[in-house]
């Protein structure tokens, strides 16, 4: 795999505390992740993206660390992460880890020495006023479970700012020896030997909060320092953002006014995420065209993430209230499916009604899409999710990979899980787990595996360009093509339920004996490309022609 490594990468995230428990103590860790690589190897993953790795007083799973240069003690030491180093490249596997430097517990040692005097070296580390900010009810991230954003401390005798939970106060990134301080932590796990970061809420890592200004400036040069750093330490190593604001915003997040790629390497596209499900509610691709149009220009070397699930709630807050509502009718109509008023915390076999044929569609179209796919943990088994948890923490649940007790996740009584297992209903470990489907051609996990393995042949579809097909098409379906170096693939996708035929004999003159190298059913051959038959939640993914001299040349960057 070229320096570019992720552009033609597989990314599964997981959550080391739920996938895997080595000692019996209910709660996941490192050995245990060790001794499940080969699953992920033979699934065919590329890169592991690991959810927060820190100590923490675990008040947001993970997300308010008290120490960036080590592991959570529950998960190993140092030296067992160092081994997960070692074991998954020897399976050709790279490990991210998750940034979480917005903010930081206010148990950690810089907050206890800020707050304890004016005078403490850590004092503006983090974003202090003395008079009650006119904002301080204004900009909450989690609307209904958030009162605030700024918080008074007695001990420090002043108001702190938190972007999210008054127990996770912000970082002042306008302070150079913070800046510096995160390149060091960032140095840190780079020498060990991880490939990149996942950087969680970059919007506000970049904000430089002024008290009383709802609509602080953001300085978007430590994204170019920040990354001019990591590449001097570690060339390819990669940096992967969130940041879920304005289309026409996007475009300085991966490089500056120059043209120039010097900013982040990828970017989660949450647009299109809304779209894809939009899309599905309706079963009409317009809003897939429309995302696909809307797409901005990125600079050579940039790169989106596509996903459909991931350990956040379905967020539909970039679609209008109109479309929010059909979204929710259709995949999330209960309130307790619904999280602060713009998402759904459901995983995708329940939202389609645990429908085969439906799922294989929703991850076809996702994989077949530009970008590079990131896939949860267990939703290549449909996996389901647990209501009656609090918030987020109804898709974290344990990893179901046997019928015996814990669903195989650990040995440990029931009651000292991490999480408790779903072991109830059509997604109960006993029904849904690995240890079934692996044994099973037909399942949802050999899916995977067959679907993963034929993304990996077609590497137009995460470096080349992808472009929606402009032709009469019966309703529902949408398609598309992926252009590169190495040829061309066509991709169909029914999103209704009734059989159709679609005539691409348009394209024939570029084809090269084109041919099925994914269907949801056998078809009639190809042939002219001017009959194509296409299920109800059919898909089809064609290899138009094949270039083999474009093999290891740069691949052309995607335009949409």
């Amino acid at each position: 795999m070229s320096d570019r490594w992720y552009s033609e990468a597989v990314v599964y995230c997981l959550d080391i505390d739920t996938f895997a428990d080595s000692d019996g103590d209910g709660v996941g860790d490192i050995r245990g992740l060790i001794g499940r690589l080969d699953y992920l190897a033979r699934l065919g993953v590329t890169c592991i993206w690991l959810q927060p790795v820190h100590p923490t007083p675990d008040r947001d799973d993970g997300y308010d660390a008290t120490d960036f240069y080590t592991v959570d003690p529950r998960f190993g030491s140092l030296g067992d992460f160092a081994e997960l180093l070692h074991q998954a490249k020897n399976r050709g596997i790279r490990v991210i880890i998750d940034l979480v430097v917005n903010h930081t517990s206010n148990e950690h040692p810089w907050f206890v020495s800020a707050c304890s005097s004016p005078d403490s070296p850590y004092r503006d580390w983090y974003v202090w006023s003395d008079h009650e900010p006119a904002d301080r009810h204004q900009g909450m991230v989690f609307p209904g479970e958030q009162r605030e954003t700024w918080t008074y401390d007695r001990t420090a005798k002043a108001w702190y700012y938190h972007r999210f939970y008054k127990f996770q106060p912000d970082l002042n990134f306008g302070n150079p020896e913070v800046r510096e301080e995160i390149k060091k932590i960032v140095s840190f796990w780079l020498q060990l030997g991880v490939s990149g970061f996942r950087i969680d809420a970059v919007p506000f890592i970049i904000e430089m909060t002024d008290p009383g200004n709802p609509n602080s400036p953001k300085d978007f040069e430590f994204l170019t320092e920040l990354r001019q750093h990591v590449q001097w330490r570690k060339g390819d190593a990669m940096l992967l953002a969130e940041a879920n604001v304005e289309p026409d915003e996007l475009p300085v997040y991966f490089g500056d006014g120059g043209g120039s790629a010097n900013r982040l390497h990828m970017l989660f596209d949450f647009m299109l995420n809304g779209r894809l499900m939009l899309a599905m509610a309706r079963e009409d691709p317009e809003p897939i065209i429309d995302g696909l149009r809307d797409t901005p220009k990125l600079p050579e070397g940039a790169q989106w993430a596509t996903f459909l699930r991931n350990h956040d709630e379905i967020d539909l807050s970039r679609l209008t209230t109109d479309q929010q509502e059909e979204v929710f009718a259709k995949f999330g109509p209960k309130e307790e499916m619904q999280l602060y008023g713009r998402g759904i915390r459901r995983r995708l076999a329940p939202m389609l009604g645990n429908d085969r044929r439906h799922i294989e569609l929703a991850y076809a179209l996702q994989f077949s899409l530009r970008g590079t796919p990131v896939l949860r943990y267990g939703e290549e088994i449909g996996m389901g999710e647990d209501l009656s948890l609090p918030g987020r923490a109804a898709i974290r649940t344990p990893m179901q990979w046997s019928p015996g007790p814990n669903a195989g996740f650990s040995t440990a009584e029931a009651e000292k899980l991490v999480r408790p297992v779903i072991d109830k209903g059509d997604f109960g470990y006993r029904r849904v787990n690995v240890t079934a489907q692996r044994g099973d051609s037909g399942s949802l996990l050999a899916w995977f595996e067959r679907m993963i393995r034929t993304l990996r042949e077609a590497p137009e579809i995460g470096a080349g360009s992808t472009t929606h097909i402009d032709e009469a098409m019966p309703p529902g379906v949408l398609a598309h093509r992926a252009d590169g170096p190495t040829g061309t693939m066509v991709f169909l996708h029914n999103l209704g339920t009734k059989d159709v035929t679609v005539d691409l004999g348009s394209l024939y003159a570029e084809a090269d004996m084109p041919n099925d190298v994914l269907t949801d059913r056998p078809y009639e051959p190809a042939g002219k490309l001017d009959a194509l038959h296409l299920g109800g939640h059919g898909y089809r993914w064609i290899r138009l022609c094949r270039n083999a001299s474009g093999f290891g040349h740069p691949a052309s960057r995607p335009t949409t």
